[in-house]
């Protein structure tokens, strides 16, 4: 059993306002939101670890590149318990890097790094970790996404207007790089 909570980004939410409170959530049912064609669920975020890391699952049908982007103060994890997920990194030389990460895989990407991925798999689901010392970057999600009360994939994809992307840097640590190429595809 889980108890609800009111936050600042939304009216209920699982997950505890407050850093110093011990807590559970059921499967799926942290803070959710859609943004393309995935769910992404928060587990807990800056405002329960003082800013020091989240943990999220994103998870959705075969698709498109996620856009390139990079995390200027943020490391971040991917670790793939279901389908596969072909992870695309760059280092700061320039060097790029694809893998396709499946069930019980790892991938680590340093701040810095542009990076972006591909399911490649229908029902795949990938666990991330990021943390770093500018904050997290969780909330990204429902701000350039929507919010998402149900279980469950997007009907529909949810794409935002061009312009927001624009906005994602004043608040959260999330730079996307449109005119970014992948060599390695």
């Amino acid at each position: 059993m889980t108890a609800e909570y009111a936050t600042r980004y939304r009216t209920r939410s699982h997950i505890p306002a407050e850093p110093g409170v011990p807590y559970f959530i059921e499967k799926g049912m942290g803070d959710r939101a859609h943004l393309f064609g995935d769910l992404v669920t928060i587990y807990a975020g800056g405002e329960q670890t003082e800013n020091t890391f989240n943990f999220f699952t994103v998870e959705g049908p075969k698709g498109d590149i996620i856009p390139a982007h990079v995390h200027p103060d943020t490391y971040e994890v991917f670790y793939i318990t279901d389908g596969a997920v072909r992870l695309f990194a760059e280092d700061l030389e320039g060097n790029q890097y694809e893998k396709l990460l499946t069930p019980g895989d790892f991938g680590f990407v340093p701040k810095n790094c542009p990076h972006a991925y591909r399911i490649e798999r229908h029902h795949s689901r990938v666990v991330g970790v990021a943390a770093g010392p500018g904050g997290t970057f969780e909330r990204f999600f429902e701000n350039l996404g929507v919010p998402a009360e149900q279980l469950g994939l997007p009907h529909q994809p949810v794409i935002p207007e061009p312009g927001k992307f624009a906005t994602v840097p004043q608040q959260y640590d999330v730079r996307f790089l449109p005119d970014h190429q992948w060599r390695t595809q």
